[in-house]
Formats: C-alpha cells, sequence, structure tokens
C-alpha cells in the first residue's frame, strides 16, 4: 500500500535551511546598524557642541535619566573665533521622545572605567524647544570632570620615575631620625589641642573658607593665558637652584646658624615690645601731622623752592661760620660763662609757673594777638597832629548804688528808664569778671574773656557758671 508524504514545510528540509539562514541574515543586518539607530524607527536629529569628545565614537548611547534615547551618529571637530577647538555631535533621537526644551544641558559621561561612553541630556525647565536639526550651544556644555582614565594617565613614565626618585629622597631624609620623628610626634599633641579652636574659627561661616577652593580654582583660570611663562619661570627657578647647589657649604653654615639666630630674637624681642608699643602710640599721634602735609604740600613746595638757591650759597656761608663758631667756642670756654647760665637757669625755673600760667591765655585763647590787634586798631585814626584813640561814651542815668556816680555797694538794680525808644528801661546792675578763665593751671578749661553772656535783671560778679568754651575770635590773614 502507497503512502504520499505531505506537502508542510516543516517536512522540507531546504525550505527550512533558508528561512534560518534570512533570519540569520536579518539578525546580522540589525546587529551591524545597531550603532547607527535601529532601523525602521523614526527618528530626529540634534547638534550638540562640546568643548571636548575625548574618548567618545561614532554609535555611542544618548541617555536622559539613564534610559537610552538615541545614538552618536556623527563627531566632528571645529574651531572657535579664540582660536580653541571644540567638538560637534550630531544626535538622532528617538521621535517618540518629546522635543527637548531649548534650556536643557548636555554631558559626556564614562560608561564603565574601561573607556566607554555616553551623552547624558539633562532636560531643562524651559517652554521653548528645540526642533528638529537644532544645535544645542557650547555654552550648554557642563563642565567635563575628570575621567578616571584621565586621571590615572597622568602617572605617565616621566611621573613614575619622579615619584621613584621622590621616595628615595624622603627615604634617605628620614633615615636615622626616629628618634628626632618620635619627639616631633610628642610634641604635636599640643599643636592639636591649640589648632583645634584655631581651624573651628577657620572653617566657621563668618570666615566664608568654603569661597577659597572656588577662588583658586578662578586664580587658576586666570593664570592658564600665562602657563607657557610660568614654564620658563620653572626653568629659571631650576637654573637657580642648581646655582644654589654650588654654593651649598655656605648655605649650609647660613642655615646652621639660624636656630643661635632665633633664639636671640626670642630672647630680645621681647624686650624690644615696650619700643615697638611707644613707636606705635608716637605714630598714631603724627597721623594728624601727616595727613596735614597734604595741606601744607604746596607751601613746602614753595620753601623747598625757594631753599635751593640759599642752598647753593651754603659753603660760602659755612666758610663764614667757621669764625663765629670759634668765637662761639671761645664763649662757652669762658670761666663767667657757666655761673651766668646757672643763673639763667634758676631765672627759667622761678619764671616756669607764671609762663605756664600765662602761656593758654595765647596758645589756647589767642588773646595776646587779639589785644595787639585792638590797640592796633583803637589807634589806626590820625589826623596831621597824630593818632587818637577812638572810644565811645555810654551815659548811666543816676540812681541808688548807680554806675553813673559815688555809690556804697555795687550797683544792684533797679532798671531804669531811658530815651531810647525800643529799649523803655536799662538794667542798673553791675556785671564785672576782673579774673574771667584763661585756660591756665587750677582754672577751668576755657576762654571766658570776651565770651560772658550777658544776665539781664541781675547782677553778676566774678567768674560765671557753665562751660564758654575754647572759642575766641581769631585774626584773619
Amino acid at each position: 500500500m502507497n503512502t504520499r508524504r505531505g506537502g508542510s514545510i516543516a517536512s522540507n528540509p531546504v525550505l527550512i535551511g533558508a528561512a534560518t539562514m534570512l533570519v540569520v541574515l536579518v539578525a546580522v543586518f540589525l546587529s551591524y546598524n545597531a550603532n547607527n539607530g535601529l532601523p525602521f524607527v523614526p527618528t530626529y536629529q540634534l547638534t550638540a557642541e562640546v568643548p571636548n569628545a575625548s574618548g567618545l565614537i561614532k554609535g555611542n548611547e544618548v541617555r536622559i535619566g539613564g534610559a537610552r534615547v538615541g545614538v552618536v551618529s556623527r563627531i566632528e571637530a571645529f574651531s572657535r573665533p579664540d582660536g580653541s577647538t571644540g567638538a560637534r555631535l550630531v544626535l538622532k533621537l528617538d521621535a517618540a521622545q518629546p522635543e527637548l526644551p531649548k534650556d536643557s544641558t548636555i554631558l559626556v559621561r564614562p560608561r564603565s572605567p574601561l573607556g566607554l561612553k555616553y551623552v547624558e541630556i539633562t532636560t531643562g525647565r524651559s517652554r521653548e524647544t528645540l526642533a528638529n536639526r537644532a544645535t544645542i550651544p557650547l555654552s550648554a556644555a557642563k563642565v567635563e570632570p575628570v575621567e578616571l582614565d584621565e586621571f590615572f594617565g597622568m602617572f605617565d613614565e616621566p611621573t613614575r620615575a619622579g615619584q621613584a626618585d621622590s621616595l628615595i629622597e624622603w627615604g634617605n631624609a628620614f633615615a636615622g631620625r626616629g628618634d628626632d620623628l618620635n619627639r616631633a610626634f610628642r610634641d604635636l599633641g599640643p599643636l592639636l589641642d591649640h589648632a583645634t579652636p584655631a581651624l573651628a574659627n577657620l572653617v566657621a561661616p563668618a570666615t566664608q573658607f568654603d569661597e577659597l577652593f572656588p577662588a583658586f580654582a578662578q586664580a587658576a583660570r586666570e593664570v592658564a593665558p600665562v602657563a607657557l611663562a610660568q614654564a620658563r619661570m620653572f626653568e629659571g627657578l631650576d637654573r637657580t637652584f642648581a646655582a644654589f647647589s654650588s654654593v651649598r657649604g655656605p648655605l649650609q653654615e647660613s642655615i646652621s646658624g639660624g636656630p643661635p639666630a632665633l633664639d636671640v630674637a626670642t630672647r630680645e624681642l621681647p624686650a624690644q615690645a615696650g619700643f615697638v608699643k611707644d613707636s606705635t602710640v608716637l605714630f598714631r599721634k603724627l597721623r594728624p601731622a601727616f595727613r596735614s602735609l597734604a595741606d601744607a604740600s604746596p607751601g613746602l613746595a614753595s620753601a623747598f623752592r625757594t631753599g635751593e638757591p640759599a642752598l647753593r650759597r651754603a659753603p660760602a656761608l659755612n666758610t663764614r661760620l667757621v669764625s663765629a663758631l670759634e668765637a662761639v667756642e671761645a664763649f662757652a670756654a669762658d670761666p663767667r660763662v657757666e655761673p651766668g647760665v646757672e643763673k639763667l637757669g634758676r631765672f627759667a625755673t622761678l619764671l616756669e609757673p607764671t609762663a605756664a600760667f600765662v602761656a593758654p591765655a595765647q596758645t589756647t585763647c589767642n588773646y595776646l594777638a587779639l589785644l595787639f590787634r585792638n590797640v592796633a586798631s583803637a589807634v589806626s585814626e590820625s589826623d596831621v597832629v597824630g593818632s587818637f584813640l577812638r572810644f565811645g561814651v555810654i551815659a548811666m542815668k543816676q540812681g541808688p548804688n548807680s554806675e553813673a556816680g559815688p555809690s556804697s555797694a555795687p550797683a544792684n538794680g533797679p532798671a531804669v528808664p531811658t530815651t531810647a525808644a525800643n529799649l523803655p528801661f536799662a538794667d542798673s546792675f553791675l556785671h564785672a569778671n576782673p579774673y574771667p578763665n584763661t585756660a591756665a593751671p587750677g582754672q577751668v578749661h576755657e576762654c571766658e574773656a570776651g565770651n560772658e553772656r550777658y544776665q539781664v535783671g541781675g547782677q553778676a560778679i566774678g567768674n560765671q557758671p557753665g562751660d564758654q568754651g575754647t572759642f575766641s575770635e581769631r585774626i584773619e590773614r
């Protein structure tokens, strides 16, 4: 009995083999094109500018929040107007991903310690979005962090050789100094005890210590353009230290003499503290004088200009001074001079209290200058016969104990009628201050003469109560 075979694909080895090869070819095609995104998946394109695309290759992933949203389809370099370079990345993103806000930022980050990298996009909050084929500017690229491979890459062969030499030199420096190190570590205890409050103050919010290292970073950015000049400076320092090595003997002697010098300074500087303190007080008192130099500088300049010709004639004057100094020498050698100087000293000693009492009348109150000015003003008018004194007569009404005639007691009122239209009555009270205060020792520090206030309706004899101040009329120059 004949049995007929079925016509299904499963029973045909040729068709099964062909189907298997087709599936393998499709898988290989998809794997080969995975770097450019899966085929038949709609995408939209963005261009991003970054300062450095080192380690980034075509086909690396683009992620948002850790999720893959696209790939890098092309990388090309470009030059900026300032001469620096950067990299331009063409990104293919999944069209299902919403359009990115315009203020989104971009960062190239490592995917693994082996050097594989990817592009991370941090979406912004702007309502404006980046359309298809838009460009993310360089300003949106975050500062590239130091990668692990870059960190290990700095230990190149010259660096490793330098580190080895440093370790050898450090070993030589510490060799045989164990006791010194033990004493140093023992003495670190008091230092750390005192350092604790000092460091607490250092990191206090008021010191703004957290801004120190950002300031260092800013300073580093500022000096980056002069890196070549700094390299030349270090080359010069290398030559300088090489020259120092040739004179290390004298230098070593100088360094060995340093501790005794420091011991002397430790012993002597406290003794000089009093001098430094007095000097500080002196210069503090001299500050007003230094400030007044600015106002006096025009006069000083004129004096210097006038003094220059005089200084040119000074040699001739010095020659003539020889005879004068010889005469002074003969005078000093005269035996009669010493007794005279002693008597003059006693006279100055006797005159000192009087001078101390009278001097403030001029130095504080300017009374002597005012006296000469007023006297000169009083006799300033004259005729063909001569000068005469200017004065005015004040007529007083006659009354009991009036100042207009004889009285048995100082005038003490009452008010008397007057002929003045605007002053129907005038006080008949004595106002006298025979010994006014002139800021002399033992007196109130005030310039009372000429500054007494008239007490209406009362007698005023002697010093007035209160402080009249040290103001007196100044002579205009």
